[in-house]
């Protein structure tokens, strides 16, 4: 029937031209369906549908089966076990949930109930797998209004709505410390933050104060160059692996090569994404990851050029292959986060284009 994303409401506009741009570059077609600040949007069309991973504007891309408007509030879960039947489809979990967004948030009792009654039912109904490769969602959007949906296990997000839950430590000296460590989770593998989070690893941090993104590497035990015209936090520089240099972020650069280039700085996304290029260009570091504060409008035109803009710089400086991903995370807000790392292998490649 199409596809069922999950994004931040008031970014649907942007989500649905996304997915419509891929479906074109892949040889298909069709066309998105989005409400204003609901937090969802329905895709209908043609042809092969990208990972979730390699959006940047939805959180979780699930395939849509059904729309169940209308449904009794005596027996909203009827509809839903006679299309699994009459679809021969079993699945290993189930979740109900609701949009991220204000008109959601007063459904999570409801979702929290209805989701319970849906597993025992699916039990009842032998129609709960625990081999099964697909996974069963229900996206309530009203009591009476529900999008009904399966989820690739190996393939969607892992998280309920796309959203992991992390708590802010007390000690963290800004909430963006909460960016970095969502982007960490949500852009690389575990292989990969095995192998590049790893103690004894070098970093720039550009625009650094109060130190939150530097002091989230310093936890992992890589030693940081913060670069800040203002103060970082006592603690961080405390910590025994944080250097402080009162420095421009776009003209400094280091001695010698770093692991780790990252930026998030209040700054056009195009003068950022030219900066990161020049390091990876000129090799100041072998990995990077930034924020880029979008513009009001044309959002994901302007995502787009600085990703296709940053991917050209790199072929033409002949650097090999890198991993591009982008995502607007659930800590971001008129930003997306992008991680570049090089490719160790083409086989297996995951980018953001």
């Amino acid at each position: 029937m199409g596809d069922l994303l999950y994004c931040r409401a008031g970014f649907e506009p942007e989500c649905a031209q996304e997915i419509e741009w891929h479906a074109t570059q892949r040889g298909g077609h069709g066309y998105a369906r989005a409400e204003r600040d609901s937090g969802y949007v329905v895709f209908n069309g043609e042809g092969p549908t990208p990972a979730v991973r390699e959006l940047v504007f939805a959180r979780q891309s699930l395939a849509l089966g059904a729309e169940l408007k209308g449904l009794d509030p005596r027996d909203r879960l009827g509809p839903v076990l006679e299309w699994l039947r009459a679809n021969e489809v079993r699945v290993c979990d189930a979740w109900v949930e609701a949009p991220d967004s204000t008109a959601g948030g007063e459904l999570t009792t409801l979702c929290r109930g209805l989701e319970a009654a849906a597993l025992a039912a699916l039990r009842k109904h032998k129609l709960l797998d625990p081999a099964s490769t697909q996974r069963l969602h229900l996206c309530m959007v009203s009591g009476t209004h529900a999008l009904l949906a399966l989820a690739d296990v190996a393939t969607a997000s892992p998280w309920r709505g796309g959203i992991p839950r992390l708590k802010l430590p007390r000690e963290a000296p800004s909430r963006s410390a909460l960016k970095i460590e969502e982007a960490w989770l949500v852009l690389m593998d575990e292989a990969e933050r095995e192998r590049w989070l790893r103690a004894g690893l070098t970093a720039v941090d550009l625009g650094a104060a109060p130190g939150g993104w530097t002091w989230q590497l310093a936890r992992k035990s890589i030693r940081v160059t913060a670069i800040d015209n203002g103060p970082l936090a006592q603690h961080v520089l405390d910590t025994g692996v944080v250097t402080h240099e009162r420095a421009d972020g776009f003209r400094w650069r280091p001695r010698k090569p770093v692991d780790w280039v990252v930026c998030d700085m209040v700054e056009q996304p195009s003068r950022v994404a030219t900066l990161i290029a020049h390091w990876l260009v000129d090799g100041h570091a072998r990995a990077a990851l930034f924020n880029l504060k979008l513009p009001m409008k044309k959002r994901w035109p302007e995502a787009r050029a600085c990703l296709d803009g940053l991917s050209e710089a790199l072929a033409n400086a002949g650097k090999g292959a890198y991993d591009l991903r982008a995502k607007q995370l659930y800590h971001d807000r008129e930003e997306i986060t992008v991680v570049a790392l090089p490719q160790r292998s083409k086989r297996g490649s995951r980018s953001a284009s």
